[in-house]
């Protein structure tokens, strides 16, 4: 009977597990749809900071003259990663990823920010120093927020720091299904050349162009730091939702696991409930036998 309230025993837990995980698969199923959402609003929102920037362009052809950079300056890095576990090697990769690509670099000093304590973590571990670590919990409405403060961190290395390149390292979505994702390094300042001339060249895709009373230089700050900001929020969706996507492949592979272990555990169950049936039934047996003998 001990063996049996055991087994019975293990069988409850593993069904109470099973549930956290399809629990856990809804919910990254959830969060993988608004983050694609908001990548797709986000990405209407970037078609009206470049329409801004291309009207201004096309009358103040002096804004596209670079300024130019101090050689000897640091590099910035931004390195999104995971708050919360269970997404396989998500952290492991976008880390190793970034810590090679800063290696080829030419930058002595580098100046490293981490978003997620996860990689925050990886990156202490190898023995790179994290500036600034900021944590994420919540939905995809919480990212302005982070952004926000990772944002205020980049002017501070630029005003204070002599920061001549920021760049930023994530990992991005493939396949939302497979939980398939591969890391991506991208430049966020300085922004190139080549994109704000060929806004220059660009038709304009109406016979009258819109004009503005703001002053130019305030307005293409303005612009300029939306663009900026726009590329963080891009990285940062992309992170969440190939974390979400990775995590939701784990935990379809846990529930396979748990699914063939409690069949494993039944199987286990019902062969001891027999043999106790049987036992009980022996001993019925064996005592009327005595008795009848008597």
């Amino acid at each position: 009977m001990v063996e049996l309230e055991r087994a019975k025993r293990r069988i409850r837990n593993t069904t109470e597990l099973q549930s956290v995980v399809k629990i856990m698969k809804a919910i990254s199923s959830v969060n993988i749809q608004e983050y694609e959402m908001s990548l797709r609003s986000l990405s209407e929102y970037n078609k009206t900071i470049e329409l801004g920037l291309q009207i201004i362009l096309q009358n103040n052809k002096n804004l596209l003259t670079p300024k130019k950079l101090d050689e000897n300056g640091s590099l910035g890095a931004v390195v999104f990663g995971s708050e919360q576990g269970l997404c396989g090697k998500f952290n492991d990769i976008v880390s190793s990823y970034a810590l090679d690509r800063m290696a080829k670099m030419q930058h002595e000093d580098r100046r490293v920010l981490a978003v997620g304590g996860r990689v925050f973590a990886r990156l202490e571990n190898a023995g790179q120093s994290v500036e600034a670590y900021f944590s994420f919990s919540g939905d995809f409405l919480g990212i302005t927020e982070v952004m926000g403060k990772v944002l205020a961190k980049i002017d501070q290395w630029r005003l204070e720091s002599n920061v001549n390149k920021i760049v930023l390292f994530y990992n991005r979505p493939i396949n939302s299904i497979a939980g398939s994702f591969s890391p991506q390094m991208a430049d966020l300042f300085p922004i190139d050349a080549r994109w704000f001339a060929g806004l220059a060249e660009k038709k304009w895709h109406s016979n009258s162009m819109p004009t503005y009373s703001m002053d130019t230089e305030v307005l293409f700050s303005s612009l300029v730091r939306e663009h900026l900001f726009f590329t963080l929020y891009r990285a940062f969706a992309e992170s969440l939702a190939s974390e979400n996507s990775s995590r939701l492949a784990s935990m379809q592979l846990a529930e396979k696991n748990i699914e063939e272990h409690l069949s494993e555990l039944l199987a286990h169950y019902r062969k001891q409930r027999q043999d106790a049936i049987s036992s009980e039934l022996l001993d019925i047996l064996t005592g009327y036998e005595a008795l009848a003998s008597e």
